[in-house]
């Protein structure tokens, strides 16, 4: 890992949990005796040890973090801010307290399998080209349907985005003094909203997102 530019890491946990059907939001529950998040927390200190976190949380949970933290007497170099009612909202106010001369990557809570090798490839493709967003190939069959038509969508050219989505502090953070629209499913849709380029890079299959019970399941076995 390169250690002459300053790491920063979001880590975005404010969701509900309602897919989940579980009264504890997602990030919280529990797999092999620790909190999800705190299993994804890992994964990025064992590729960097230096890394300055950002917890962006649903503001009822603050409590509850730092019970948590007391709990599993897990300590790491981090800052809490409240979430908004939409998770660009929790990532805006989570960049307010970034530095401008800093790299950061915007991660969701629940992805507890990301490996080192994407953590530090990101990192290091942002400093040459300001952005490095994790991608995989989709190994679906793909179609487009809606009411005027219904055919099939090369998959060769359609790629699945993960996070984290890394950039160039200063230029996501004047992405994100946009306005809020739907049309922003992920900080890569924001940055590429104020006319910056996204640069793609390999992500791993295995960094799924946990939303459903299924999803559950499978990082259970793969976090064995």
């Amino acid at each position: 890992m390169l250690r002459n530019q300053q790491h920063y890491v979001i880590i975005v946990a404010g969701g509900s949990g309602k897919r989940m059907h579980s009264p504890l939001p997602k990030q919280f529950i529990k797999i092999h005796g620790k909190p999800i998040i705190f299993h994804t927390i890992q994964r990025f200190l064992e590729a960097d040890d230096s890394i300055q976190f950002v917890i962006s949380l649903h503001p009822d949970y603050i409590e509850y973090w730092d019970a948590l933290i007391q709990e599993h007497n897990f300590r790491f170099n981090h800052r809490v801010v409240k979430g908004g009612h939409e998770r660009f909202y929790s990532v805006q106010n989570a960049l307010e307290i970034i530095p401008s001369n800093a790299i950061v990557g915007i991660h969701d809570a629940v992805r507890p399998l990301v490996s080192a090798s994407t953590i530090n490839r990101c990192f290091s493709e942002t400093l040459t080209h300001f952005s490095a967003i994790p991608v995989i190939d989709s190994v679906n069959s793909l179609r487009y349907i809606n009411e005027h038509r219904n055919e099939i969508v090369d998959r060769a050219f359609i790629k699945q985005i993960q996070t984290p989505q890394y950039f160039d502090a200063k230029l996501i953070k004047e992405s994100y003094c946009k306005e809020f629209s739907r049309k922003f499913t992920d900080d890569a849709s924001v940055f590429e909203a104020n006319n910056h380029d996204i640069h793609p890079v390999k992500g791993n299959p295995e960094n799924i997102k946990i939303t459903t019970p299924i999803d559950l399941i499978i990082a259970k076995e793969l976090l064995r």
